[in-house]
């Protein structure tokens, strides 16, 4: 007999250097709209996100603001955890590198590598990016006309020499190279799969893991005048927060492997080279997949402090609403490609899609219900050929939602769903109960159960994308609590003719588009 089904996401940790922008309430959003998915879908699930707070940029930014590195962390931390808030993420754990739990769990893992022969003591020389927290190799770099160098990121970088401790990382490229190609879905989408492929097959050189130049981390058990490199300590978080070092017992042995960690593209080296490298030293099984998606962009241009145009999803979220806001940034464009954030384009997709497509055909059905129906579900004699065909499309759905949501094809699903609701608003057309009220009464309330039922699964399958706009529309079609999950897809006896519905009201507001400064 099958044991439960489990489902572990996690966000990557984010840098406590900055106030949350839209990369990290996009990033959490994806995770959070599958981890929404998959409860509604009868799965027991763990919903992972944090902060990583210890390292020498860190350092630096509470040295200038005067502060201990305790209470910065303790400061930016807290506006992660109200980005949670604001965006209505249903994480089940925050986990902060600076707990004691994290302390405990890194400091194993080290021991656990050291003790199997993948952890040496040498001296470093080489290229490091602080803003980074990255090593790179010349080939890497970019000379500037100054005799500096710039790391592909764009962030100087400074010649490093210490004692260090390095992983052996040119030992595990074979091994590497054949977990890839056993599990082929391990990195997606596919051309970052061919990106770290190709890496991973041009070599790989041990992996400085400490530092002496700075004190703001997790020392090195043993050796206390050694921080552990920030990526070895940040990347541990994931098991940390099932339980490691108990492998044995509890979360770590229900959710370990994660089904998935989801990560910018940015940081996909880190989580899909040297995170599998570190899990398999340890005798640990690595995560099922790392998906790396694509970067915003304002209106054409590359988000920047300095340029001034960081998008703030709060004040996002106060203009435009919270759920209209999580629709756009995970319909615009395909999840793992590169997209441009436009008000133009959201508000577009607010109105044709939100208010017009979907708001506009509940509005209308409920209406008819309410003043030809008694304001109750109607009564259903026989369906027809076309009745049958709009039924099964809305009874369906579900299935070819769950092939597009797990390979993260977030806009793939949404335009699934936008293709039922075109044909609801195609069969209103074609069926005319407004001419069958006085024709046909009784084919006037077969025509609007049918459109009834195909809102309410409409309405479900939405509402891991949009909770509280689906909350509502549930609520408008008398849906209880206790039906709302996706066992009751397809339950005909779900929506009983003659129970009452509530008078009909407009779920999506119409927004006008703004105009563009000269």
């Amino acid at each position: 007999m099958a044991g439960p089904k489990r489902y572990y996401v996690t966000t990557p940790i984010y840098y406590v250097n900055d106030v949350p922008h839209i990369g990290h309430a996009y990033t959490t959003l994806a995770c959070d709209v599958l981890a929404r998915f998959k409860r509604l879908d009868g799965y027991d699930v763990k919903f992972l996100t944090g902060t990583d707070e210890h390292g020498q940029k860190v350092e630096k930014s509470a040295q200038e603001k005067g502060i201990d590195p305790q209470t910065f962390t303790d400061q930016v931390s807290q506006r992660f955890r109200d980005l949670l808030q604001t965006m209505n993420f249903s994480a089940d754990d925050f986990i902060r590198t600076t707990e004691e739990r994290h302390r405990i769990s890194v400091q194993a893992l080290w021991e656990k590598l050291k003790q199997n022969g993948d952890i040496y003591l040498d001296n470093y020389a080489g290229w490091y990016s602080v803003r980074d927290e990255a090593f790179y190799v010349e080939s890497e770099l970019t000379k500037n006309a100054d005799g500096s160098f710039t790391a592909p990121t764009g962030a100087p970088v400074e010649w490093v020499e210490e004692a260090s401790y390095f992983f052996k990382l040119s030992a595990w490229g074979d091994r590497l190279l054949k977990f890839y190609g056993e599990n082929p879905d391990f990195i997606l989408p596919k051309t970052r799969r061919n990106e770290v492929m190709s890496f991973v097959e041009g070599g790989l050189n041990d992996l400085s893991v400490s530092r002496t130049t700075f004190k703001w981390g997790v020392p090195v058990p043993g050796d206390d005048a050694h921080i552990m490199y920030v990526w070895l300590d940040a990347l541990t978080n994931y098991i940390t927060a099932v339980g490691y070092p108990d492998e044995n017992h509890g979360e770590f042995t229900t959710y370990w492997p994660a089904d998935l960690h989801m990560v910018g593209k940015d940081i996909l080296r880190f989580h899909a080279v040297y995170w599998p490298a570190f899990l398999m030293a340890a005798g640990i099984e690595p995560p099922k997949r790392v998906f790396a998606h694509g970067w915003w962009t304002n209106e054409g241009q590359k988000i920047s402090k300095s340029v001034g145009n960081v998008i703030d999803p709060v004040e996002l979220v106060e203009t435009y609403g919270l759920d209209a806001v999580r629709y756009f940034l995970l319909r615009e464009v395909p999840f793992g490609n590169d997209g441009d954030f436009s008000r133009t384009a959201m508000v577009g997709r607010m109105n044709s899609e939100l208010a017009n497509d979907l708001g506009n055909l509940a509005q209308r059905v409920l209406s008819m219900v309410n003043k030809n129906c008694d304001g109750a579900v109607p009564a259903h004699g026989e369906f027809s050929d076309d009745d049958k065909e709009m039924l099964a499309s809305a009874h369906g759905l579900i299935h070819q939602l769950r092939e597009h949501m797990d390979v993260q094809a977030f806009n793939s699903a949404l335009e699934t769903v936008w293709v039922l609701i075109r044909a609801c608003n195609g069969y209103v057309d074609r069926q005319a109960p407004w001419k069958l009220k006085k024709e046909d009464p009784a084919r006037m309330g077969t025509v609007l159960y049918v459109l009834v039922e195909c809102i309410r699964h409409i309405a479900l399958v939405l509402q891991p994308f949009m909770p509280h706009a689906m909350a509502k529309m549930l609520d408008l079609l008398a849906i209880s609590d206790a039906h709302r999950s996706f066992d009751f897809l397809g339950s005909a006896h779900v929506l009983e003719p003659g129970r009452a519905l509530p008078a009909p009201e407009g779920v999506f507001p119409r927004f006008v588009v703004e105009e563009q400064g000269a």
